[in-house]
């Protein structure tokens, strides 16, 4: 009988219609409603941003009617976010993958695994974009930074985190979620202000602090004590992935060697609504070092209309 090969059970059909997806499903992002997919925009074949127009908001006080003199016209203006395109890839061979092969369902076990993968490094794409995006200066509005303080002002705490979600002003009704490092998580958890929720489709339990769902992830920014978390409005983080030749995935098989091979490219752009970038990136696409220079991202939408607060403590 011949031998199950890699290349007969991960094929690009499959990746395409289930292996996208359950990226997003592994993703803590996805599952908090932080990042959400943008309709109707595709990636360009080529170049490395894309266009996001936006009409601003409409402003003024009302008219007076009066019968000698018309209403004045106002204008609504318009702008543009500008959104940068990552493309991402890597490889695999059969010695690292025939482990799974001895699963009653080896093709899911590859899928599961390399969704995992691939959600763990989006994460760390979306924690060195939000690093740069607040590095930049027009985001000063947005930080809140408390880590400099003393006498316990200084900790992460209900009354510290209420001051950080009211960056937003009258916005701040719509902060949903918040990152944080597990050594922030610990305490709050020591604290006992962490509960836990049950999810619908799954016996999962969800924690959440204040009512706002916690994402959990130690590559949040930690610097001589100083923890670096984020606050999120549902949908903070638009998302579109764009097509890589003729899919993400190829296979390949050296018959000399006996080796299968599997590469999977992508390429996406996972944006900070509200935001542009306007680096110029050294190669076709931009480094997680790029990403995360502040230099390379500037704000075009109000501070309160960001949905996002990145918020700085100490645990004592």
């Amino acid at each position: 009988m011949a031998a199950t090969k890699i290349s007969d059970i991960l094929t690009p059909d499959v990746w395409n219609a289930y292996g996208a997806a359950l990226t997003a499903e592994k993703s803590a992002f996805w599952q908090a409603g932080v990042v959400s997919n943008v309709e109707g925009i595709q990636l360009p074949r080529g170049g490395a941003t894309i266009n996001m127009p936006y009409f601003g908001d409409i402003s003024g006080d009302l008219q007076t009617l009066d019968d000698a003199a018309p209403l004045t016209v106002n204008k609504i203006t318009a702008g543009k976010q500008v959104a940068v395109v990552v493309a991402r890839g890597q490889a695999w061979g059969v010695n690292d993958l025939a482990p799974l092969m001895a699963g009653s369902d080896p093709a899911g076990a590859i899928l599961n695994r390399v969704a995992a993968y691939w959600a763990r490094e989006y994460q760390k794409e979306l924690i060195q974009t939000l690093g740069g995006v607040f590095s930049a200066a027009s985001m000063a509005g947005n930080v809140h930074d408390i880590s400099a303080l003393t006498g316990g002002a200084q900790i992460f705490g209900a009354s510290t985190f209420i001051d950080a979600c009211y960056k937003l002003g009258d916005a701040a009704d719509s902060v949903s979620a918040i990152a944080m490092h597990s050594a922030v998580m610990a305490k709050l958890a020591k604290d006992q202000l962490i509960t836990y929720q049950t999810t619908a489709d799954k016996p999962v339990s969800v924690p959440f602090y204040m009512g706002k769902r916690v994402i959990v992830d130690d590559g949040l920014p930690v610097a001589t004590g100083t923890y670096t978390s984020y606050i999120f409005g549902g949908g903070a983080v638009g998302y579109v992935e764009g097509v890589v030749g003729n899919g993400p995935t190829e296979n390949d098989r050296d018959i000399l060697a006996g080796e299968d091979v599997i590469t999977m490219r992508r390429r996406w752009i996972m944006h900070v609504r509200g935001t542009k970038w306007k680096g110029t990136p050294a190669g076709d696409f931009p480094t997680r070092t790029e990403l995360a220079t502040g230099t390379n991202w500037e704000r075009v939408f109000e501070n309160k209309q960001i949905p996002v607060v990145q918020f700085k403590t100490k645990l004592a």
